[in-house]
């Protein structure tokens, strides 16, 4: 059924990656469905995009965000990629439930994808059934939305409808469809689809497009694809450090799951740590903890090498010369990542200044943490009182199992605060910008999408958001999303919802 939007385009596609040519990418059309109905549209995004949603009934608005409606200028596509899974090679994955429907040129000149996710099935879709199931769907929705609010670099959700249709899981299920918004999709997979056929005028064409869309300053240089690896190492390294910074873990960081614009893709199952810990692994599917909390810093360089090995005859024609070249600029990565992170764990600390023991002292607080069973965010937060002075430390220490402990570390963290030369409310401001008050706790995702999905209820989806829209201010008479989960409370595991 075709709905008139408005006298104008809802959306103002710019695409480019279609002409890069059908080796890059099946055409294909989302699948219909029966009836879609808007659960949440992103307004505030839309502008962003230039794309006025006011103008648009809302039954063409569920037309749109489901695929039923195709949009003129819109090029539907799902991309191919392979990629390392778990470790394992395969040699052609691609978008198996996900279709790109155009680009958009954003209010800042951004290029920006514009994707549909589970909108039917692809030639990518091996035995998957194409579609999403709606807690997932408004799982990503509230995730992604909650990193771009902590200032952390991802994907955006510009739209959730309900399909009307079931989809089948380990039980029946309501379908869902989400748009998706980044500044990319080209995958380290998508080089490693190519390079594993020896194609190096695609990994040549598909280097190019993907300099002059998201690094066009390394065009100036003398080995440009050289430079191109050292700035994926570089936006890789400060992406990790920020997620660490939060306590966030990924749960599936495949090959196929690393842009190589640096933003945070694909929410599957993801998490937030309640209580800290290095091993901590929520993935349903992670049974080794590969991707365990502490793995994911060298995880990003394993993933950063596969991407070199990808475009080594581009770096140079001399096998050894382009290898011994990369792997420079794979080693510094480590360095690279440390100074990220510890910068991000000073401001933590209230640290303007930085000293050859800040790092011992970080690690000290962390291994407290972990030893004493401390709530990550809430010590961090709680942290920002106690600058002021010890006599406001007394619910940060009751965080910690020995709360002696903490008082030991807090004696060598108050030396170091002496050593600056910021007045206390300086050093509070700097905590509080860098230490969240909320973050998307599981226990509080998952009562959301329970009451959504179970009983049709959005109102604890949608104060979620509101809470998660603004994570460094305490939530004023809701301060209960700034606390840890109760025992029975605890969420252990966490799923794809593929």
């Amino acid at each position: 059924m075709l709905i008139e939007t408005s006298k104008k385009n809802a959306i103002c596609f710019d695409n480019s990656y279609v002409l890069l040519g059908s080796r890059f990418y099946a055409s294909v059309k989302p699948t219909p469905v029966e009836r879609p109905c808007i659960v949440k549209l992103n307004y505030g995004l839309a502008r962003d995009l230039g794309i006025d949603l006011e103008v648009i009934e809302p039954e063409a608005l569920a037309e749109i965000f489901s695929g039923n409606q195709i949009l003129p200028g819109s090029e539907p596509l799902a991309m191919v990629y392979a990629g390392h899974q778990f470790g394992q090679f395969v040699p052609q994955l691609g978008d198996g439930r996900a279709i790109l429907l155009g680009e958009v040129i954003d209010n800042s000149s951004f290029r920006r994808d514009i994707q549909l996710k589970g909108a039917g099935l692809t030639p990518f879709s091996r035995q998957g059934d194409g579609r999403a199931a709606l807690g997932p769907v408004l799982r990503e929705y509230i995730i992604s939305e909650a990193m771009h609010a902590l200032g952390i670099p991802t994907t955006r959700s510009l739209g959730a409808v309900t399909t009307g249709e079931p989809v089948y899981r380990e039980k029946v299920l309501p379908g869902a469809i989400l748009t998706r918004v980044a500044l990319g999709h080209v995958r380290a997979g998508t080089f490693q689809y190519f390079a594993l056929q020896r194609d190096e005028k695609a990994l040549t064409q598909l280097a190019d497009y993907v300099i002059d869309r998201h690094y066009p300053v390394v065009k100036k240089v003398p080995n440009p694809y050289l430079k191109l690896l050292e700035e994926v190492m570089d936006r890789h390294a400060r992406l990790v450090a920020q997620w660490m910074q939060v306590g966030f873990i990924h749960g599936v960081m495949n090959t196929d799951n690393m842009a190589i614009s640096g933003e945070t893709i694909d929410y599957g199952p993801c998490a937030f740590m309640d209580t800290f810990d290095q091993t901590k692994v929520f993935s349903s599917i992670d049974h080794m903890g590969r991707y365990a909390y502490g793995n994911q810093p060298p995880i990003v360089q394993w993933n950063l090498t596969r991407f070199a090995e990808t475009i080594l005859p581009l770096i140079d024609k001399i096998p050894d010369r382009a290898v011994d070249l990369a792997k420079e600029v794979i080693e510094v990565y480590p360095e690279r990542f440390q100074d990220y992170w510890l910068s991000g764990m000073r401001r933590k600390l209230g640290l303007f200044t930085s000293e050859s023991e800040d790092e011992a002292l970080v690690q000290s607080l962390l291994d407290t943490m972990q030893e004493n069973e401390a709530d990550f965010t809430l010590t961090f937060r709680r942290l920002c009182d106690a600058a002021l002075g010890p006599e406001l430390e007394g619910s940060l220490r009751y965080l910690f199992k020995d709360a002696r402990a903490y008082d030991k570390w807090a004696l060598n963290w108050r030396v170091r605060m002496s050593h600056e030369v910021k007045t206390p409310d300086e050093h509070v401001e700097l905590m509080r910008q860098a230490n969240p008050a909320v973050i998307p706790r599981n226990h509080r995702v998952e009562q959301a999408l329970e009451a959504a999905v179970e009983e049709g209820d959005y109102g604890p989806f949608e104060k979620l958001l509101e809470v998660l829209s603004s994570p460094y201010v305490e939530p004023v008479g809701h301060t209960e999303y700034m606390l840890p989960p109760k025992p029975e409370e605890h969420v252990l595991q966490t799923f794809c919802g593929t």
